[in-house]
């Protein structure tokens, strides 16, 4: 943006928690002015009723094809920005997506995991700065990547998509999130009392970001270059997710050399951290961070690789800035520290 001017910007689906913690970073953004927020049951509320936290004197508003900012923020149910894109598009405003609704290239593989269909043209830059950083600095649309896939991709990349003869053959991950990555919507098995004290696995084998990973990774789920397995779990806290990444690689004297080629691989990287001692949830929750502990290594070629981050912010909002501040210009870290 040149000179003092302001990038406008407003929220569709800032009932959420994504949409709430990006009004949140949004408000405080030195290059940003927020707008407008949408939102569609909760219309008509005061923001600052729903989220006390939150000083924000804005009412959520009905969506009905306002087109004035520069930038929309989508933070909506899967299948809603479909939708709403093209107008949006045809506009010329920039947009944001933190659905599934195009991260995927192929249409079959988005309808096997979502349930859903979408036109072939329905598919966006890839919002993960670590990973594309130029990409993203020249695009008008941005699709901001999963949670979970954030969190194992970061933990994975420097072994897939560097230049390194450490070609991986297994991996074995099991990522526990908070309740926050189920949404805002009541539902009787994330109450406190179903909740509390407990652990359970769900979607194992069908998760949505089952085919995000490996399409990034380079490969696909319906003809994998290696076996992966992903379990998916929901605990008994509020934010956060926290990978386990078990690899085995085909040559096992070069698991010695892992720590060393991930610090070169993030050493641009604003909010990633490879950590000496094990990483934990905490470390990162109200944080864009992304921490990553090289667990284990061994002669055998087994490599435990442990990430950690905050489903809602790196997840999420926070990544959706980080976007944000690439696409027009500013600090990648503007507002996020």
């Amino acid at each position: 943006m040149a000179g003092s001017e302001k990038l406008t910007v407003s929220i569709i689906g800032a009932s959420g928690y994504s949409g709430a913690e990006l009004t949140r970073l949004l408000l405080r953004h030195p290059h940003a002015e927020l707008e407008h927020l949408y939102a569609f049951s909760q219309a008509g509320n005061r923001f600052s009723e729903l989220y006390p936290a939150i000083t924000c004197d804005k009412t959520l508003e009905h969506y009905s094809g306002q087109c004035e900012s520069d930038l929309y923020f989508l933070a909506l149910p899967h299948g809603e920005a479909l939708k709403l894109l093209p107008a949006l598009e045809k506009a010329g405003k920039a947009v944001i997506d933190l659905s599934g609704d195009f991260r995927l290239r192929s249409t079959l593989e988005h309808e096997a995991f979502y349930k859903q269909t979408k036109p072939e043209t329905a598919c966006l830059t890839y919002g993960m700065p670590e990973l594309f950083h130029e990409r993203i600095i020249g695009a008008r649309s941005i699709s901001n990547p999963g949670c979970y896939a954030t969190s194992i991709l970061l933990g994975l990349a420097p072994l897939f998509l560097s230049e390194t003869e450490n070609r991986v053959t297994q991996v074995n991950c099991t990522a526990v999130s908070g309740i926050s990555g189920a949404g805002r919507s009541s539902k009787t098995e994330l109450s406190f009392s179903e909740m509390s004290e407990n652990m359970r696995a769900y979607k194992v084998g069908i998760h949505q970001h089952t085919p995000e990973i490996m399409q990034t990774l380079g490969t696909s789920v319906t003809d994998p270059s290696f076996d992966f397995t992903f379990t998916p779990m929901i605990g008994p806290f509020t934010r956060g997710i926290y990978a386990g990444l078990t690899l085995r690689l085909e040559k096992p004297e070069q698991a010695e050399t892992i720590e060393s080629l991930y610090r070169d691989f993030y050493r641009t990287a604003p909010f990633v951290r490879v950590r000496e001692q094990m990483t934990e949830v905490r470390h990162v929750v109200n944080t864009n961070f992304c921490d990553i502990h090289i667990a284990s290594s061994s002669k055998t070629g087994s490599v435990v690789i442990v990430s950690a981050i905050d489903n809602l912010l790196k997840g999420a909002a926070g990544q959706a800035v980080q976007n944000m501040n690439l696409m027009f210009g500013f600090d990648e870290t503007e507002g996020l520290l």
